[in-house]
């Protein structure tokens, strides 16, 4: 039988590291930026920021305090906090398969980073934009190479996974979060560098307050609560291993400001080039692997040899933040499976790692020419996971989470965690984070679920 004792991790910037790792993803360096191109740049970042502070903070706290009550795997703390007689409880079995769900859809997303890593070394990123919009859909539907390259990503995580907490997420995270922001501020560096970068500066930082309606509103609220990990398992799965004394709220505070950070900077990376070689800044999903190529190649185009080592850097930056959001994903899985199975880690981890690569080649395969016989509702295999789990699965779980806290959880359980059992000087803080995740933050994410339903 496996040895089941838990552990924690070693230290706060391990907490921090690790815990804003599962946060900032492709969210943050993908989706972000084109939202904010869609939505007018500086006013759906003020109105993003907003959102972080009174939905995505006290959702995050709320997964902070099952996970380090419970001291266990997200389906089993669901129901240690929540009680075995209450049927709310049984989210946190959805809350797994959420992010089990995800990390076979995602690692297929994450393996074509690590394709355009190596298109770059080799110098195949060159040509038109007609030419980088057949080179993805070539790629993207070739039967062989995306799953090679989800088998790999995948297979990288495991490799991290099944050293443990100390010596495989928290030793990784160590290593991957600065240099990703590293990455992140050369690049940011030599974008702004570039004629013509002021207009893209001051199209994040100067608001067009005409710009603003019901949709970017909703967006922001969206990309808000997608961006910082909530409902997926990864906040509930860490926060297990945070060790009693750690200060919830101040962790959270911390993780939104560096999600945040790494958002704008993001733009800051994006819409400078964009800008300077006369990019539509809403472009839209298709940023990452059609348009910008294209905008690294234009706007470098005096010096080739920088432009290869930007467009370099950039998709490794992006396989970065790919790889720390698959870490917490796999972990959430690897955890219950271990757990509930009683198992070994590495056992454990082997399971989801190849359960995950079968999702990702099915995924993968219904991109290609063999798509039409995994179509489902209208939908590829792919965009179907994407969308069962991101506009319905998410926000029912982060829904029913923030009623099971705020109505059903014994007050004093959540007072106690919040507060560390008095210890902390946050106690009249309590009552404002009570009052959002009672009522502010269950209206915020019924609207997002009906805005992507079209219902609203």
């Amino acid at each position: 039988m496996a040895n089941l004792e838990r552990v924690s991790f070693g230290s706060k910037l391990g907490v921090i590291l690790a815990t804003a790792g599962s946060a900032v993803g492709l969210g943050n360096v993908w989706r972000f930026p084109y939202m904010t191109g869609q939505n007018g740049g500086a006013v759906f970042i003020l109105i993003y920021v907003g959102c972080v502070l009174l939905l995505g903070i006290p959702c995050m706290i709320s997964e902070f305090i099952i996970g380090r009550h419970a001291q266990a795997n997200t389906a089993r703390a669901y129901i240690k906090v929540g009680g075995r007689r209450n049927p709310l409880s049984l989210i946190g079995y959805m809350s797994v398969l959420t992010g089990f769900l995800i990390t076979g859809y995602y690692a297929v997303v994450s393996g074509w980073c690590l394709q355009y890593i190596y298109a770059s070394l080799l110098g195949h990123l060159n040509g038109d934009p007609e030419y980088f919009m057949n080179y993805f859909e070539a790629f993207s539907q070739d039967p062989v190479k995306p799953i090679f390259w989800t088998v790999l990503i995948l297979f990288a995580t495991f490799l991290i996974i099944e050293h443990g907490v100390r010596d495989g997420i928290e030793r990784a995270s160590k290593l991957l979060m600065p240099t990703l922001f590293i990455l992140l501020l050369i690049i940011v560096g030599a974008s702004c560098m570039l004629p013509n970068a002021k207009s893209g500066v001051e199209f994040l930082f100067k608001p067009d307050w005409s710009m603003i309606n019901g949709d970017v509103f909703l967006g922001a609220l969206g990309q808000s609560f997608y961006s910082m990990s909530i409902a997926m398992g990864c906040i509930c799965t860490y926060a297990s291993y945070f060790a009693k004394h750690t200060n919830l709220t101040a962790s959270a505070i911390q993780i939104g400001v560096i999600d945040s950070i790494v958002a704008i900077l993001a733009g800051l990376m994006i819409f400078p080039a964009a800008f300077s070689v006369g990019v539509n800044p809403d472009s839209g999903p298709s940023l990452i692997f059609i348009t910008l190529p294209n905008v690294f190649q234009q706007a470098f185009s005096d010096l080739p040899v920088v432009g290869y080592i930007i467009s370099l850097m950039f998709y490794l930056l992006l396989s970065l933040a790919a790889l720390t959001s698959l870490m917490s994903l796999h972990e959430v899985s690897t955890s219950f499976f271990q757990e509930e199975l009683r198992i070994t880690r590495k056992s454990a981890a082997l399971i989801v790692t190849i359960s995950c690569c079968v999702i990702g080649a099915f995924c993968s395969l219904s991109l290609g020419p063999t798509g039409q016989f995994m179509q489902f509702l209208g939908k590829s295999l792919f965009d179907l996971f994407d969308f069962v789990t991101g506009q319905i699965f998410l926000p029912v779980v982060g829904f029913l989470t923030c009623i099971l806290i705020g109505w059903f959880v014994p007050h004093k359980l959540v007072r106690d965690e919040f507060t560390n059992y008095g210890t902390l000087r946050v106690q009249h803080y309590f009552h404002v984070y009570l009052f959002l995740v009672k009522y502010v933050c269950p209206i915020c994410i019924l609207f997002i679920f009906l805005h992507q339903l079209g219902l609203l």
